[in-house]
């Protein structure tokens, strides 16, 4: 086949694909009307100058056309032409424009009729149980025929929901016929949207969203939050226990009665903290300390953070302080970072806070600044499982001698 200039069957396949793959030909029939047909279809045209210099070329060109045409098919495109005398080869006809006139004719161009008659099928069975469908099919169609397989088992869990809304139970104890908890644990993105569109809003908490809130956005239980703490005084072991992990819930309950309380991000520094009469240590709980608001207990104690000394580690102690507006920071002062100067690190610039902190007092917020600002050393961070276990242990002998 000669390589040739304009516009071939091909091309115009392309055009027409490309309203497949942007899923306009599926959602034009989910929504019962078409705006897209008739259509004309872009091409590149032959005119008087080629049937001089290239006449053969130009002929097998409107061949092609024509295969592919309403003239040598039941479905295709129609041509429209227009005639041309040319000088010396006569009265021609030559293709103007290319008009696909119905969905139909598309699809069968492309290849795709078998395809939309099972989206058909599927939008008829979607629809007339779950009307609220529409639009989402609309929206989504080329996901809806992906799905086509797995529909009967997203159906009954949408009758599930429907049938016991919010249910309080986790998803293991769904009882879904032919429906495991990894089925739905794996589809909780595509499960949102459909269960957004059939469910009422009373239904549904709009405060949660994506994979993590999933659970709490329609009603199911979670694995429950945990507060893990040592005690760090053998008198106060619980039933000979000093290293605990246990529901926030249950943590707000225990009412230990404890004078300091000593909370850290990093584990291993939690696991090592030495021993300090009536105290325990709180940690691993980075950004999650929003799992010790409210709990009363921890207000009746004297409470100490220590983090990072970098931008992040400022912004949860100023997170935590909102919550519990006594607690004192330490090891996180420019004593400390001068101290421990060959062991400061970068932060990832990607990572960086840089917001404003409302809750810092007047020594962290200048120290804060500082590190925000690179002031003292670009992105400069000091980790605290850096910090030298002496130096731990020098603060909290002040603290046991009131210092």
């Amino acid at each position: 086949m000669p390589e040739l200039p304009w516009t071939r069957p091909p091309d115009l396949i392309a055009q027409l694909r490309r309203h497949w793959d942007s899923g306009r030909l599926l959602a034009e029939r989910a929504n019962g009307e078409s705006s897209l047909f008739p259509l004309q279809l872009r091409l590149r045209k032959a005119g008087s100058r080629d049937l001089t210099e290239r006449f053969d070329a130009v002929r097998v060109w409107v061949a092609e056309l024509i295969e592919h045409s309403r003239e040598r098919r039941a479905h295709g495109y129609e041509i429209e032409w227009r005639s041309i005398q040319h000088r010396t080869r006569g009265q021609n006809r030559l293709p103007r424009a290319v008009i696909v006139p119905s969905a139909e004719d598309a699809l069968s161009l492309i290849g795709k009729t078998a395809q939309a008659r099972r989206f058909d099928q599927l939008s008829v069975a979607l629809l007339a149980e779950f009307p609220g469908l529409r639009d989402w099919l609309v929206r989504r169609p080329l996901e809806a025929l992906k799905r086509a397989d797995e529909w009967p088992r997203l159906l009954a869990i949408l009758r599930y929901f429907r049938a016991h809304p919010r249910p309080g139970r986790y998803l293991r104890q769904l009882d879904i016929a032919g429906v495991d908890t990894k089925f739905i644990e794996t589809r909780r993105g595509l499960l949102s949207e459909l269960l957004d569109a059939v469910l009422p809003s009373e239904a549904i908490d709009p405060s949660a969203g994506g994979a993590a809130g999933f659970n709490r956005r329609y009603g199911l239980a979670s694995r429950p939050v945990a507060v893990r703490f040592r005690i760090l005084d053998p008198a106060l072991a619980l039933r000979g226990l000093t290293d605990l992990a246990v529901p926030a819930e249950e943590f707000a309950a225990l009412a230990l009665d404890v004078e300091q309380i000593f909370i850290t991000e990093n584990e291993i520094n939690g696991l090592a903290f030495p021993p300090h009469p009536r105290a325990i240590v709180v940690f691993g709980l980075g950004y999650g300390l929003d799992r010790l608001a409210g709990v009363d207990w921890m207000a009746r104690a004297r409470c100490w953070y220590w983090g990072d000394i970098d931008t992040h580690g400022f912004a949860i102690l100023n997170r935590l302080r909102a919550h519990l507006p006594e607690v004192r920071s330490f090891l996180m002062d420019r004593a400390t970072l001068d101290a421990h100067r060959e062991l400061w690190g970068q932060e990832p610039e990607e990572r960086r806070f840089r917001g404003e902190l409302s809750w810092l007092e007047e020594p962290e917020q200048a120290l804060y600044q500082a590190l925000r600002d690179d002031a003292l050393a670009p992105r400069l961070r000091l980790e605290q499982e850096r910090i030298r276990y002496a130096w731990l242990a020098a603060f909290l002998e002040k603290l046991k001698a009131g210092c």
